[in-house]
């Protein structure tokens, strides 16, 4: 049985490690080298999220297998060094909360992980109020969201600093109602 515990700052080195591995195996398989550099800069670890509390790892039987969370904070994906981030706050009833950071270990996908979290989140979003939920998914991601009701409402191609593009999918889900 899964269960997680919330991320705290000391959590980082770990967390990045995850983060990387899931980058680079998981997208490493569906992306060229070129793509792959611009998911990289695209994701991230956001330490906003950890000091929100709203930022989870998932463990089976003591072992980390992922970590993802959620966000009532504009900021809809990346990490520190991504551009254009905010921290203002959202509007319950008005704005979609944000799915944030998922990922899950290598070994462990297709093994609930993914969907632990956003069970979690979006009983999270739903508890503080928010009917929506909307997050950017990589092609690795976007099956899974789209089986757990979340819809395509834009296609996007970020941009690197170095100037590859990579797809991403902004996708939305009603979670109230």
């Amino acid at each position: 049985m899964l269960h997680h515990i919330t991320a705290e700052l000391e959590d980082i080195p770990r967390i990045e490690t995850l983060m990387e591995s899931s980058i680079s195996t998981l997208l490493g398989e569906l992306l060229n080298k070129r793509q792959l550099e611009a998911a990289k800069e695209s994701m991230g670890l956001d330490t906003q999220l950890i000091l929100d509390k709203t930022y989870f790892l998932v463990k089976k039987d003591g072992v980390f297998v992922g970590s993802g969370g959620y966000s009532y904070r504009k900021t809809l994906f990346g990490g520190n060094h991504t551009p254009n981030r905010s921290v203002d706050l959202l509007v319950p009833g008005k704005d979609a909360a944000k799915v944030r950071a998922m990922y899950t270990d290598p070994a462990w996908i297709r093994k609930g992980v993914g969907t632990y979290i956003l069970n979690l989140a979006e009983r999270s979003i739903e508890q503080l109020g928010f009917d929506k939920a909307e997050l950017m998914a990589t092609v690795s991601g976007i099956f899974l969201y789209e089986k757990r009701g979340y819809s395509v409402v834009e296609e996007i191609e970020y941009e690197s600093k170095l100037g590859n593009k990579v797809p991403m999918y902004k996708m939305e889900k009603i979670i109230n109602g």
